[in-house]
């Protein structure tokens, strides 16, 4: 049995369990049983995401709950984990690293796949941010803009680019260019945010996937499982 350690970030809209062991992994739901009850299925589709083999049964242990004031229904969050304010070693960097480089590699594997970049593939709405972006082209664009956003938050400038991957890179180069990066304290940010550099590389997988996974369920409702790439393991 493998145990699932799981920060919870949370208020009167709803619930989202991070699992802390695997990053980028979560569940939401108006409940924190709901929330909870989907980690299992996320951490398993993030196992065989990285050809690793997942495990036959999960335990549950929640080592934090935190209260928010933001959007939680629309995904939206602050949360730094406890873990998250602790100094890196180089070797876990460079792992965590890799697995963002890989999420922004398959990112664009799932968006070159898309037979059509400019067909809506869900219905317009707005949430917390503004107008959800409907076709492949915003969401691709969403997605890889939050690299200079991120960085920003640790002090790092970088534009936006044409791909999400060559951008990521540069933003790690300049991270680390800084003298002593791995033992950056946590910072605060815009709207009063914490973020550090542990923060920031778990922060990418999350954000890739939410919108990957709306761009692979929309493109696969328009033009069919067969006709989108799926990287990811949905």
């Amino acid at each position: 049995m493998s145990k699932i350690y799981v920060a919870l970030e949370y208020n009167d809209k709803g619930f989202t369990a991070f699992a802390e062991n695997y990053p980028g992994a979560s569940g939401r739901g108006k409940t924190k049983d709901e929330a909870l009850s989907k980690l299992p299925k996320e951490v398993d589709r993030y196992m065989n995401w990285l050809n690793d083999t997942p495990s036959q049964d999960y335990s549950i242990e929640i080592r934090e709950e935190y209260e928010c004031s933001l959007n939680v229904e629309d995904a939206d969050s602050d949360i730094i984990f406890k873990s998250e304010t602790q100094p890196l070693d180089y070797s876990d960097y460079q792992r965590l690293k890799a697995i963002a480089l890989k999420s922004a590699t398959d990112f664009e594997k799932l968006y070159n796949s898309i037979p059509d970049i400019n067909l809506p593939l869900r219905e317009p709405r707005k949430c917390f941010y503004g107008d959800v972006p409907v076709t492949a082209r915003n969401m691709y664009n969403h997605t890889k803009n939050v690299n200079s956003y991120y960085f920003g938050e640790l002090g790092i400038t970088i534009g936006n680019g044409t791909y999400i991957r060559n951008s990521r890179m540069a933003g790690f180069l300049g991270l680390e260019g800084i003298d002593g990066f791995l033992r950056m304290p946590s910072t605060i940010g815009a709207y009063n945010e914490e973020w550090s550099v542990r923060k920031l590389l778990r922060r990418f997988l999350w954000h890739d996937l939410i919108h990957a996974k709306a761009m692979y369920r929309g493109a696969v409702n328009v033009f069919g499982k067969n006709k989108v790439a799926n990287p990811f393991k949905f």
